[in-house]
């Protein structure tokens, strides 16, 4: 089959190996796949990944239990073992010995096929298009803020304007009693003002520590370092860029201040999928560009691009 492999280098394939299910698992015809920021720290070295990259995703069952072959479906991307401490304590997405698809020690998605477990699956309602269900997993992951941290009435700063950043913003937009958006680039910027956001561009903004909670989307080393200036004593930091081969900041200002610093992963894919299909989140205007699986060197350079927001690969039909 065709898939777009790392392997210390990326590489597409014609001739990789279609999957097969495994006991519990489908194998699911991926229709659309979206490039993450993660994909790309992959590509630098992160997690000591090789196989096929990518883990957002929609598609139909091709093979599997019978009651969901056909079905339109997104899937988690952490695959427990089901029997640890961890997992029967309801904490699978932390089990030590999971697989995460095109992260860690299972293929991904940038391919015509994907093996996943059947307990990972979600249908899409048919009121969600695959442009919008693509998004579930990242928006899934903005939510996941939600989950872990009160944000209501008080004053929120995302930092990053690129692809989660923006899911972050409008999820946080609607809960926060202030909420600022600050980036890079005046076209990512514009996409969220259109949604009612606020926003600064980086040269303008002025830390001095006045957020009670601060979120670090940026996807750089240096993201921490300035939500460390932007957060208020006793505020909150959370952690959503993964960065390969950070270094060590200075982090006695979290001692000195009190701030509580909160690391923020995946989240709740039935909640995303609600607001999807309830319209409460906008998604489209965040696709910049789309390639077909083909081309998915192209498009992962397009991703690299300062300009673009997401990029969908196009698989199958």
């Amino acid at each position: 089959m065709l898939a777009l492999v790392f392997d210390g280098t990326a590489a597409l394939r014609t001739d990789y190996p279609r999957p097969r299910a495994a006991a519990g698992e489908a194998v699911v015809a991926v229709t659309v796949a979206g490039v993450c920021s993660t994909d790309l720290e992959i590509l630098k070295g992160y997690m000591g990944f090789s196989g096929v990259i990518g883990h957002e995703f929609v598609g139909r069952v091709a093979e599997g239990p019978g009651e969901w072959l056909g079905r339109r479906v997104v899937g988690e991307i952490n695959c427990p073992c089901g029997r640890c401490g961890l997992c029967r304590d309801g904490l699978g997405n932390h089990c030590p010995g999971r697989t995460v698809v095109g992260i860690a020690g299972r293929d991904g998605v940038f391919a015509e096929h994907v093996a996943l477990p059947v307990a990972n699956l979600y249908e899409v309602p048919p009121a969600v298009d695959d442009d919008r269900a693509v998004f579930v997993e990242p928006l899934a992951a903005a939510f996941q803020v939600l989950e872990q941290v009160d944000v209501g009435g008080r004053a929120v700063a995302v930092l990053g304007d690129g692809r989660l950043g923006q899911l972050v913003a409008r999820v946080l937009a609607g809960a926060a009693g202030r909420l600022l958006l600050v980036g890079r680039h005046e076209a990512k910027l514009r996409l969220a003002a259109r949604q009612g956001i606020e926003t600064c561009p980086g040269e303008a903004f002025q830390p001095a520590g006045q957020f009670d909670v601060v979120v670090d989307a940026t996807g750089r080393a240096d993201g921490f370092a300035l939500a460390m200036e932007a957060v208020r004593p006793r505020g909150t930091i959370v952690l959503k860029s993964t960065v390969a081969g950070v270094g060590g900041p200075n982090l006695s200002p979290l001692v000195i201040n009190e701030v509580t610093v909160v690391g923020s992963r995946c989240g709740p894919f039935r909640r995303a999928l609600r607001a999807l299909q309830a319209g409460q989140v906008e998604v489209a205007s965040l696709i910049t560009a789309r390639f077909g699986l083909s081309d998915g060197l192209a498009a992962l350079e397009a991703a690299r691009s300062g300009g673009n927001v997401k990029v969908l690969i196009d698989v199958g039909s």
